[in-house]
């Protein structure tokens, strides 16, 4: 019974559905009616216009999204504990050329205002220090925590003001979408938001994650760097189908909606245990290691976070057995 990662999901029918309609003779690369067909999804989507790119990883979307915004002799701020800090081995430094990450601090990995002026504001506006050309904050979070609306407007005041862009990484925008009920554009450019990497991988998709830009200009640009960076597939249409599939009927939704709930069921068996509030399909819960091992023991696979806390991931397709199993199994601790 595995609660190890979301990545390990199987992909919804719906969406090897499209890719074998997909499996006939088209334009190559980025050509292809699928793919042109992208800008007009998430425009409708966001209730905007915008710009849209596939690729094949959530990294590839992070690092190219940051290199839009971020010149190599600047930086960028982000959480100390966020994936572009400690979990993409350098990608947003190769791919921005070197730009520098500046970590700021945070409760379960958000930060805030205050927390970026406490990075930003020790920075002299001199030759010898690398300035600030944009944010990204991770929405869900790197321990299942969700920003609202106000909570990125206040971020996107804040760039707006210092002249710094503003990047989403949503390897989990659905999760968060999902628990706060808000529309996508209120937690995105309404809120100041100019690049989301959108995930749908780890949500139903096999290899696809979208970067959207809400400065459509921005995607010309990156459409270059996609391209140099190795990842223009030449049968792109098959990572376009995967998206469409996600977004018709708002299947993302329904999907993050079903692996909240799971999450959900599990953090309410032990809330004494819980180290993070459950807002998404991730659970961070006390265990030693005698517990840890009773769990395994039983057939329960997931992951050893930190001494004495492991974290659980509900997946999109949990079955419901195995949900209640263990919420039984931890509640018996």
């Amino acid at each position: 019974m595995r609660f190890f990662s979301d990545n390990a999901a199987p992909v919804a029918d719906a969406v090897l559905a499209a890719m074998a309609a997909a499996n006939k003779v088209d334009t190559a690369y980025a050509g292809d009616a699928l793919s042109q067909g992208l800008d007009k999804a998430f425009s409708d989507l966001f209730e905007t216009r915008v710009a849209a790119h596939w690729v094949s990883t959530g990294t590839a979307a992070n690092a190219l999204a940051l290199g839009a915004l971020c010149q190599p002799w600047r930086s960028v701020v982000c959480h100390r504990d966020a994936h572009i800090n400690n979990d993409e081995a350098g990608a947003p430094e190769f791919f921005t050329h070197g730009a520098k990450l500046l970590a700021a601090e945070g409760e379960g990995a958000k930060i805030t205002p205050a927390s970026i002026r406490d990075v930003i504001d020790q920075i002299a506006n001199d030759v010898h220090r690398v300035q600030p050309a944009a944010i990204s904050i991770t929405n869900a979070t790197e321990y299942g925590l969700v920003y609202g609306p106000d909570e990125v407007g206040a971020i996107g005041a804040l760039a707006r003001e210092r002249g710094l862009g503003l990047h989403m990484d949503g390897a989990r925008f659905a999760n968060a979408v999902a628990h706060l009920g808000c529309t996508p554009a209120d937690v995105t450019w309404r809120a100041g938001v100019d690049v989301l990497s959108f995930g749908f991988v780890k949500n139903g998709g096999m290899s696809a994650e979208a970067i959207v830009f809400f400065k459509p200009e921005l995607a010309a640009e990156v459409a270059i760097r996609r391209k140099r960076a190795g990842h223009l597939l030449s049968k792109g249409r098959y990572l376009a189908a995967q998206i469409h599939a996600m977004l018709a009927d708002d299947l993302w939704l329904h999907n993050a909606r079903a692996a909240n709930a799971a999450a959900a069921r599990i953090g309410a068996a032990a809330p004494a245990r819980l180290c993070h509030p459950v807002q998404a399909n991730e659970i961070f819960l006390r265990l030693d290691a005698a517990e840890a091992a009773r769990l395994r023991a039983q057939g329960f696979d997931f992951y050893d976070w930190a001494p004495g806390e492991a974290r659980f991931v509900t997946s999109w397709s949990q079955a419901a057995g195995e949900v209640d199993a263990l919420a039984t199994a931890i509640a018996a601790l």
